[in-house]
Protein backbone atom coordinates (compact mmCIF):
# COMPACT_ATOMS: atom_id res chain seq x y z
CA UNK A 1 0.00 0.00 0.00
CA UNK A 2 2.65 2.14 0.98
CA UNK A 3 4.92 2.08 -2.38
CA UNK A 4 1.65 2.12 -4.29
CA UNK A 5 1.07 5.71 -2.37
CA UNK A 6 4.27 6.80 -3.61
CA UNK A 7 4.19 5.82 -7.15
CA UNK A 8 0.95 7.84 -6.69
CA UNK A 9 2.83 11.07 -5.57
CA UNK A 10 4.27 14.28 -7.35
CA UNK A 11 7.35 14.66 -5.51
CA UNK A 12 8.26 10.80 -5.41
CA UNK A 13 7.98 11.12 -9.57
CA UNK A 14 10.31 14.46 -9.16
CA UNK A 15 13.32 12.80 -6.61
CA UNK A 16 13.19 9.84 -9.06
CA UNK A 17 13.73 11.79 -12.27
CA UNK A 18 16.67 10.54 -13.88
CA UNK A 19 17.36 14.25 -14.46
CA UNK A 20 17.47 14.80 -10.89
CA UNK A 21 19.84 11.51 -10.06
CA UNK A 22 22.40 13.06 -13.07
CA UNK A 23 22.54 16.65 -10.92
CA UNK A 24 23.59 14.89 -7.65
CA UNK A 25 26.64 12.66 -9.78
CA UNK A 26 27.39 15.94 -11.44
CA UNK A 27 27.51 18.05 -8.52
CA UNK A 28 29.22 14.80 -6.26
CA UNK A 29 31.98 15.21 -9.52
CA UNK A 30 32.35 19.14 -9.47
CA UNK A 31 33.19 19.00 -5.61
CA UNK A 32 35.59 16.21 -5.54
CA UNK A 33 37.53 17.40 -8.82
CA UNK A 34 37.54 21.09 -6.59
CA UNK A 35 38.17 20.00 -3.10
CA UNK A 36 40.76 16.90 -4.53
CA UNK A 37 44.05 19.66 -3.67
CA UNK A 38 43.15 20.74 -0.33
CA UNK A 39 45.12 18.04 1.82
CA UNK A 40 47.31 20.13 4.30
CA UNK A 41 47.26 23.69 5.42
CA UNK A 42 48.13 26.44 3.32
CA UNK A 43 48.92 30.39 4.05
CA UNK A 44 46.59 32.97 2.75
CA UNK A 45 47.15 34.72 -1.12
CA UNK A 46 48.71 38.02 -0.69
CA UNK A 47 45.88 39.09 -3.19
CA UNK A 48 43.19 38.37 -0.34
CA UNK A 49 44.37 39.79 2.23
CA UNK A 50 43.10 43.44 2.33
CA UNK A 51 39.69 42.28 1.16
CA UNK A 52 39.21 39.63 4.00
CA UNK A 53 40.30 41.77 6.02
CA UNK A 54 37.55 44.25 4.87
CA UNK A 55 35.48 41.03 5.08
CA UNK A 56 36.00 40.43 8.89
CA UNK A 57 35.29 44.53 9.21
CA UNK A 58 32.13 44.14 8.01
CA UNK A 59 31.64 40.95 9.93
CA UNK A 60 32.22 42.94 13.13
CA UNK A 61 30.26 46.54 12.20
CA UNK A 62 27.14 43.98 11.59
CA UNK A 63 27.29 42.19 15.17
CA UNK A 64 28.76 44.70 17.27
CA UNK A 65 31.97 43.09 17.50
CA UNK A 66 34.49 41.54 16.09
CA UNK A 67 34.38 37.50 15.62
CA UNK A 68 36.46 35.81 17.93
CA UNK A 69 38.38 33.81 15.45
CA UNK A 70 39.01 35.60 11.92
CA UNK A 71 37.01 32.75 10.05
CA UNK A 72 35.33 33.18 7.23
CA UNK A 73 34.70 30.44 4.67
CA UNK A 74 35.12 30.04 1.10
CA UNK A 75 32.71 27.36 0.84
CA UNK A 76 34.30 24.53 0.06
CA UNK A 77 36.39 21.79 2.08
CA UNK A 78 37.85 18.55 2.14
CA UNK A 79 37.18 16.57 5.58
CA UNK A 80 38.88 17.93 8.40
CA UNK A 81 40.59 20.59 5.90
CA UNK A 82 38.95 24.11 5.27
CA UNK A 83 39.08 26.53 2.56
CA UNK A 84 38.67 30.40 3.94
CA UNK A 85 38.11 33.33 2.01
CA UNK A 86 41.54 34.84 2.17
CA UNK A 87 43.23 31.83 0.37
CA UNK A 88 44.27 29.75 3.00
CA UNK A 89 43.50 25.92 4.08
CA UNK A 90 43.04 25.14 7.76
CA UNK A 91 42.94 22.07 9.39
CA UNK A 92 39.46 22.23 11.44
CA UNK A 93 39.66 20.64 14.68
CA UNK A 94 37.02 22.24 16.36
CA UNK A 95 34.31 21.72 13.86
CA UNK A 96 32.37 24.96 14.67
CA UNK A 97 32.31 23.73 18.01
CA UNK A 98 31.41 19.94 17.49
CA UNK A 99 28.79 20.75 14.32
CA UNK A 100 30.23 19.65 11.73
CA UNK A 101 30.51 16.01 11.88
CA UNK A 102 31.89 15.44 9.00
CA UNK A 103 34.21 17.65 8.16
CA UNK A 104 33.77 20.18 5.09
CA UNK A 105 32.00 19.43 1.56
CA UNK A 106 31.58 15.83 2.49
CA UNK A 107 29.74 13.96 -0.21
CA UNK A 108 26.92 12.34 2.02
CA UNK A 109 25.71 16.13 3.08
CA UNK A 110 25.76 17.52 -0.29
CA UNK A 111 23.84 15.09 -1.62
CA UNK A 112 21.46 15.01 1.53
CA UNK A 113 20.94 19.09 1.17
CA UNK A 114 19.91 18.32 -2.62
CA UNK A 115 17.40 15.99 -1.05
CA UNK A 116 16.40 18.92 1.94
CA UNK A 117 15.97 21.77 -1.47
CA UNK A 118 13.97 19.24 -3.07
CA UNK A 119 11.01 19.81 -0.39
CA UNK A 120 8.51 21.94 -1.01
CA UNK A 121 9.73 24.28 1.82
CA UNK A 122 12.73 25.44 3.18
CA UNK A 123 12.19 24.84 7.15
CA UNK A 124 9.94 22.51 8.75
CA UNK A 125 7.91 23.86 11.47
CA UNK A 126 5.03 22.73 14.27
CA UNK A 127 1.98 22.83 12.24
CA UNK A 128 3.61 21.86 9.02
CA UNK A 129 5.73 18.73 9.13
CA UNK A 130 6.83 16.27 6.75
CA UNK A 131 7.78 12.45 6.92
CA UNK A 132 11.90 12.86 7.04
CA UNK A 133 10.86 14.64 10.55
CA UNK A 134 9.01 10.85 11.64
CA UNK A 135 12.14 9.64 10.72
CA UNK A 136 14.86 11.24 12.37
CA UNK A 137 12.20 11.27 15.51
CA UNK A 138 11.69 8.02 15.46
CA UNK A 139 15.55 7.12 14.72
CA UNK A 140 16.44 9.16 17.85
CA UNK A 141 13.64 7.44 19.99
CA UNK A 142 14.92 4.08 18.79
CA UNK A 143 18.66 4.73 20.11
CA UNK A 144 17.86 6.60 23.29
CA UNK A 145 16.08 2.97 24.36
CA UNK A 146 18.55 1.14 23.22
CA UNK A 147 19.77 -0.23 26.90
CA UNK A 148 16.70 0.59 28.63
CA UNK A 149 16.42 4.36 28.62
CA UNK A 150 12.34 5.76 29.24
CA UNK A 151 12.29 7.53 26.38
CA UNK A 152 8.82 7.31 24.47
CA UNK A 153 8.98 11.02 22.78
CA UNK A 154 11.02 13.11 20.80
CA UNK A 155 10.41 17.02 20.14
CA UNK A 156 13.07 18.78 17.32
CA UNK A 157 13.81 22.06 17.43
CA UNK A 158 16.59 24.66 15.88
CA UNK A 159 18.99 24.81 18.07
CA UNK A 160 20.61 23.13 21.08
CA UNK A 161 19.93 26.43 23.79
CA UNK A 162 15.84 25.51 22.57
CA UNK A 163 15.73 21.80 22.68
CA UNK A 164 17.56 22.67 26.54
CA UNK A 165 14.66 25.19 27.51
CA UNK A 166 12.28 22.60 26.26
CA UNK A 167 13.79 20.11 28.80
CA UNK A 168 13.64 22.43 31.52
CA UNK A 169 9.66 23.60 30.38
CA UNK A 170 8.99 19.38 30.68
CA UNK A 171 10.68 19.48 34.07
CA UNK A 172 9.01 22.16 35.89
CA UNK A 173 5.85 21.36 34.30
CA UNK A 174 5.66 18.11 35.55
CA UNK A 175 7.26 19.21 39.67
CA UNK A 176 5.44 21.88 39.53
CA UNK A 177 4.90 24.09 42.38
CA UNK A 178 9.12 23.09 42.33
CA UNK A 179 11.44 25.94 40.79
CA UNK A 180 14.92 25.35 41.94
CA UNK A 181 17.19 23.10 39.83
CA UNK A 182 20.59 21.96 40.77
CA UNK A 183 23.33 21.66 38.62
CA UNK A 184 26.88 21.46 38.70
CA UNK A 185 30.27 23.91 38.66
CA UNK A 186 31.14 24.94 35.19
CA UNK A 187 28.19 23.97 33.92
CA UNK A 188 26.58 25.21 30.37
CA UNK A 189 23.34 25.07 28.91
CA UNK A 190 22.67 27.79 26.45
CA UNK A 191 22.48 31.67 25.77
CA UNK A 192 19.17 32.03 26.69
CA UNK A 193 17.74 33.85 29.76
CA UNK A 194 16.99 30.76 31.50
CA UNK A 195 20.20 28.81 30.19
CA UNK A 196 21.98 31.53 31.17
CA UNK A 197 20.62 31.56 34.34
CA UNK A 198 21.50 28.20 34.70
CA UNK A 199 25.27 27.99 33.27
CA UNK A 200 27.62 28.74 36.03
CA UNK A 201 29.69 31.49 34.41
CA UNK A 202 29.36 35.05 35.63
CA UNK A 203 30.03 37.10 32.79
CA UNK A 204 27.19 35.13 30.94
CA UNK A 205 24.64 36.44 33.25
CA UNK A 206 26.27 40.34 32.97
CA UNK A 207 22.74 42.63 33.40
CA UNK A 208 20.55 39.84 33.03
CA UNK A 209 17.76 38.38 35.77
CA UNK A 210 18.09 35.67 37.10
CA UNK A 211 14.91 33.58 36.02
CA UNK A 212 15.45 30.40 37.66
CA UNK A 213 17.17 29.59 41.03
CA UNK A 214 19.75 27.18 40.78
CA UNK A 215 22.19 25.59 43.30
CA UNK A 216 25.53 24.19 42.05
CA UNK A 217 27.33 20.20 42.93
CA UNK A 218 31.41 19.93 42.40
CA UNK A 219 31.81 18.17 39.45
CA UNK A 220 33.75 14.67 39.44
CA UNK A 221 37.97 15.45 40.10
CA UNK A 222 39.82 13.25 37.99
CA UNK A 223 42.85 13.02 39.79
CA UNK A 224 40.68 12.35 42.87
CA UNK A 225 36.94 10.91 42.33
CA UNK A 226 36.33 9.39 45.65
CA UNK A 227 36.56 12.67 47.35
CA UNK A 228 34.86 14.86 44.82
CA UNK A 229 32.04 12.20 44.54
CA UNK A 230 31.79 12.53 48.06
CA UNK A 231 31.61 16.17 48.83
CA UNK A 232 29.04 16.59 45.64
CA UNK A 233 27.03 13.39 47.28
CA UNK A 234 27.22 15.74 51.06
CA UNK A 235 25.99 18.72 49.18
CA UNK A 236 23.19 17.24 47.21
CA UNK A 237 21.70 16.26 50.48
CA UNK A 238 22.33 19.19 52.69
CA UNK A 239 20.46 21.39 49.28
CA UNK A 240 17.48 18.88 49.45
CA UNK A 241 17.15 19.04 53.01
CA UNK A 242 17.59 22.35 53.10
CA UNK A 243 14.71 22.82 50.23
CA UNK A 244 12.54 19.70 50.27
CA UNK A 245 10.01 19.72 47.60
CA UNK A 246 11.19 22.67 45.98
CA UNK A 247 13.41 21.10 43.05
CA UNK A 248 11.97 20.41 40.05
CA UNK A 249 15.05 19.13 37.91
CA UNK A 250 18.70 18.17 38.19
CA UNK A 251 20.61 19.13 35.39
CA UNK A 252 23.80 17.49 34.20
CA UNK A 253 26.12 16.96 31.02
CA UNK A 254 27.45 13.36 31.43
CA UNK A 255 30.75 15.39 30.30
CA UNK A 256 31.79 18.59 31.05
CA UNK A 257 31.78 20.35 27.74
CA UNK A 258 32.09 24.03 28.15
CA UNK A 259 33.16 24.10 31.55
CA UNK A 260 36.44 21.91 30.50
CA UNK A 261 36.20 18.70 29.41
CA UNK A 262 35.91 16.87 32.76
CA UNK A 263 34.64 13.13 31.94
CA UNK A 264 32.44 11.46 33.96
CA UNK A 265 31.48 7.91 35.16
CA UNK A 266 29.11 5.83 36.33
CA UNK A 267 30.10 5.37 40.28
CA UNK A 268 29.90 9.40 40.15
CA UNK A 269 26.41 10.02 38.52
CA UNK A 270 25.11 6.53 40.37
CA UNK A 271 25.94 7.99 43.71
CA UNK A 272 23.92 11.32 42.81
CA UNK A 273 21.16 10.02 40.45
CA UNK A 274 20.08 7.51 43.40
CA UNK A 275 19.06 10.10 46.19
CA UNK A 276 17.79 12.31 43.16
CA UNK A 277 14.97 9.20 42.10
CA UNK A 278 14.36 9.09 45.68
CA UNK A 279 13.59 12.94 46.19
CA UNK A 280 11.36 12.44 43.05
CA UNK A 281 13.83 15.39 41.47
CA UNK A 282 14.07 14.34 37.32
CA UNK A 283 17.40 14.22 36.04
CA UNK A 284 18.08 15.91 32.61
CA UNK A 285 21.07 14.49 30.95
CA UNK A 286 22.37 17.64 28.41
CA UNK A 287 24.02 15.71 25.27
CA UNK A 288 23.90 18.63 22.91
CA UNK A 289 28.21 18.45 22.86
CA UNK A 290 28.62 14.64 23.76
CA UNK A 291 26.01 13.23 21.39
CA UNK A 292 28.18 10.72 18.98
CA UNK A 293 31.70 11.34 20.88
CA UNK A 294 31.98 8.47 22.94
CA UNK A 295 31.28 4.54 22.87
CA UNK A 296 27.60 4.80 22.54
CA UNK A 297 25.37 7.24 20.59
CA UNK A 298 24.80 9.08 24.02
CA UNK A 299 27.43 9.20 26.94
CA UNK A 300 24.95 8.47 29.23
CA UNK A 301 24.73 5.09 28.20
CA UNK A 302 28.44 4.92 27.73
CA UNK A 303 28.71 5.60 31.33
CA UNK A 304 25.62 2.79 31.93
CA UNK A 305 22.75 5.63 33.53
CA UNK A 306 20.44 4.89 31.29
CA UNK A 307 17.84 3.99 34.57
CA UNK A 308 18.10 7.55 35.58
CA UNK A 309 17.55 9.40 32.32
CA UNK A 310 14.33 11.18 32.52
CA UNK A 311 15.06 13.53 30.06
CA UNK A 312 17.48 14.32 27.53
CA UNK A 313 18.96 16.68 25.05
CA UNK A 314 21.06 16.72 21.91
CA UNK A 315 22.02 18.71 19.21
CA UNK A 316 25.34 19.96 17.36
CA UNK A 317 26.31 17.26 15.23
CA UNK A 318 22.72 15.90 14.51
CA UNK A 319 22.42 20.00 12.52
CA UNK A 320 18.35 19.43 13.95
CA UNK A 321 18.37 19.73 17.63
CA UNK A 322 16.16 17.28 20.28
CA UNK A 323 14.59 17.20 23.32
CA UNK A 324 13.24 13.41 23.78
CA UNK A 325 11.65 12.43 26.87
CA UNK A 326 9.35 9.79 28.89
CA UNK A 327 5.56 9.69 28.61
CA UNK A 328 5.58 10.18 32.52
CA UNK A 329 6.16 13.83 31.70
CA UNK A 330 4.09 14.56 28.17
CA UNK A 331 2.94 18.20 29.64
CA UNK A 332 -0.72 18.81 30.44
CA UNK A 333 -0.96 21.59 28.41
CA UNK A 334 0.40 23.18 25.54
CA UNK A 335 3.91 23.72 26.32
CA UNK A 336 5.61 22.40 23.72
CA UNK A 337 5.51 24.79 20.67
CA UNK A 338 7.43 26.44 17.93
CA UNK A 339 7.57 28.10 14.57
CA UNK A 340 10.24 25.76 13.39
CA UNK A 341 11.49 22.50 14.34
CA UNK A 342 14.11 22.84 11.53
CA UNK A 343 15.25 23.34 8.52
CA UNK A 344 14.69 20.85 5.49
CA UNK A 345 18.35 20.18 4.67
CA UNK A 346 19.29 19.79 8.49
CA UNK A 347 16.75 16.76 9.12
CA UNK A 348 17.94 15.16 5.69
CA UNK A 349 21.86 15.72 6.75
CA UNK A 350 21.04 14.55 10.28
CA UNK A 351 19.53 11.50 9.27
CA UNK A 352 22.78 10.67 6.95
CA UNK A 353 24.96 11.64 9.76
CA UNK A 354 22.93 9.09 12.06
CA UNK A 355 23.65 6.62 9.27
CA UNK A 356 27.09 7.26 8.76
CA UNK A 357 28.15 7.28 12.73
CA UNK A 358 27.04 4.03 12.28
CA UNK A 359 28.27 2.70 9.30
CA UNK A 360 32.06 4.18 9.75
CA UNK A 361 31.99 2.31 12.64
CA UNK A 362 32.13 5.04 15.84
CA UNK A 363 30.78 3.00 18.58
CA UNK A 364 31.54 0.06 20.72
CA UNK A 365 34.50 -0.47 23.25
CA UNK A 366 37.00 -0.96 20.70
CA UNK A 367 34.54 1.37 18.13
CA UNK A 368 36.39 4.76 16.66
CA UNK A 369 35.65 7.29 18.49
CA UNK A 370 37.35 5.56 21.72
CA UNK A 371 40.51 4.23 19.97
CA UNK A 372 41.06 7.67 18.38
CA UNK A 373 40.92 9.08 22.05
CA UNK A 374 43.37 7.09 23.04
CA UNK A 375 45.82 7.51 19.74
CA UNK A 376 45.40 11.31 20.18
CA UNK A 377 45.77 10.93 24.14
CA UNK A 378 49.17 9.33 23.66
CA UNK A 379 50.41 12.15 21.20
CA UNK A 380 49.52 14.79 23.57
CA UNK A 381 51.62 13.05 26.88
CA UNK A 382 54.59 12.94 24.42
CA UNK A 383 53.65 16.46 23.77
CA UNK A 384 53.58 16.74 27.48
CA UNK A 385 56.75 15.35 27.89
CA UNK A 386 58.55 17.80 25.34
CA UNK A 387 56.94 20.69 26.68
CA UNK A 388 56.27 20.01 30.43
CA UNK A 389 55.20 23.68 31.20
CA UNK A 390 53.36 24.15 28.47
CA UNK A 391 51.26 20.92 28.02
CA UNK A 392 48.88 19.99 31.03
CA UNK A 393 46.67 17.03 30.30
CA UNK A 394 45.27 15.29 28.22
CA UNK A 395 41.47 15.34 29.56
CA UNK A 396 37.76 14.70 28.08
CA UNK A 397 36.39 11.43 26.77
CA UNK A 398 36.23 9.93 23.39
CA UNK A 399 36.06 12.23 20.66
CA UNK A 400 36.01 15.04 23.06
CA UNK A 401 39.67 15.97 23.97
CA UNK A 402 41.66 18.84 25.38
CA UNK A 403 44.79 20.27 27.42
CA UNK A 404 45.51 23.26 29.41
CA UNK A 405 48.14 25.36 28.13
CA UNK A 406 50.76 27.35 29.71
CA UNK A 407 49.91 28.30 33.31
CA UNK A 408 46.21 27.88 32.21
CA UNK A 409 45.16 31.48 32.22
CA UNK A 410 43.10 32.75 29.41
CA UNK A 411 45.62 35.24 28.06
CA UNK A 412 47.96 32.80 27.55
CA UNK A 413 44.99 29.94 26.26
CA UNK A 414 43.94 32.58 24.04
CA UNK A 415 47.86 33.37 22.75
CA UNK A 416 48.35 29.56 21.68
CA UNK A 417 44.84 29.44 20.36
CA UNK A 418 45.60 32.78 18.08
CA UNK A 419 49.05 30.51 17.31
CA UNK A 420 47.46 27.76 16.20
CA UNK A 421 45.32 29.50 13.75
CA UNK A 422 48.01 30.86 12.33
CA UNK A 423 49.70 28.09 11.54
CA UNK A 424 46.85 25.75 10.33
CA UNK A 425 44.90 24.22 13.20
CA UNK A 426 41.69 25.38 14.75
CA UNK A 427 40.71 24.62 17.85
CA UNK A 428 38.74 26.30 20.81
CA UNK A 429 39.03 27.44 24.35
CA UNK A 430 36.57 25.68 27.45
CA UNK A 431 36.64 26.50 31.03
CA UNK A 432 37.92 28.76 33.46
CA UNK A 433 40.64 28.37 36.27
CA UNK A 434 42.02 26.88 34.24
CA UNK A 435 41.22 27.77 31.18
CA UNK A 436 41.77 24.82 28.20
CA UNK A 437 42.27 24.57 24.67
CA UNK A 438 39.96 21.44 23.07
CA UNK A 439 39.28 19.64 20.00
CA UNK A 440 36.36 18.08 18.38
CA UNK A 441 37.34 16.36 15.48
CA UNK A 442 34.67 14.93 13.25
CA UNK A 443 34.12 11.53 13.91
CA UNK A 444 33.02 10.27 10.48
CA UNK A 445 36.22 11.27 8.96
CA UNK A 446 39.07 11.66 11.28
CA UNK A 447 41.72 9.39 10.80
CA UNK A 448 44.84 8.48 12.42
CA UNK A 449 46.70 10.42 9.62
CA UNK A 450 44.69 13.22 10.26
CA UNK A 451 45.44 13.39 13.83
CA UNK A 452 49.14 13.54 13.35
CA UNK A 453 49.17 15.93 11.26
CA UNK A 454 47.13 18.08 13.62
CA UNK A 455 49.84 16.97 16.15
CA UNK A 456 52.69 17.93 14.30
CA UNK A 457 50.98 21.66 13.71
CA UNK A 458 50.32 21.66 17.37
CA UNK A 459 53.84 20.92 17.80
CA UNK A 460 55.42 23.69 15.61
CA UNK A 461 52.27 26.22 17.79
CA UNK A 462 54.18 25.45 20.99
CA UNK A 463 57.75 26.00 19.66
CA UNK A 464 56.22 29.38 18.95
CA UNK A 465 54.14 29.64 21.73
CA UNK A 466 57.86 29.03 24.00
CA UNK A 467 58.95 31.85 22.36
CA UNK A 468 55.85 34.54 22.40
CA UNK A 469 56.06 33.78 26.31
CA UNK A 470 60.07 34.33 26.64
Amino acid sequence: MESSVKKSLNAESLRADPRIAEARRLIAEAVADHSATMTAPKDPDPALVTSYQALLERLGATRGGPPFLPYLSSGLGNGPMVELADGSIKMDFIGGIGVHGCGHSHPAMIDAAIDGALEDTVMQGNLQQHPPSIKMSERLIELAKKNGARMDHCLLSTSGAMANENALKIAMHHNSPADRVIAFDNAFAGRSLAMAALTDKAKYRMGLPLVVNVDYLPFRDQANPKRSQKWAVDELHRLLKRHPGRYAAFWAEPVAGEGGYYPGSHEFFAAISKPLRDAGVPIIFDEVQSFSRTSMPFAFQHYGLDEFADIVTLGKITQVCATLYGKDFVPKGPLLSQTFTGASSSIASGIKILELLDAEGCFGKTGKNMTRHAYFAAALEKLHQKYPKLVNGPFGEGMMIAFTPGDGSYDQAKLLMDTMFDLGLLCFLCGGDPTRIRFLPPPVTTTHDHIDAAIGLLDKSLEAFAKKLG
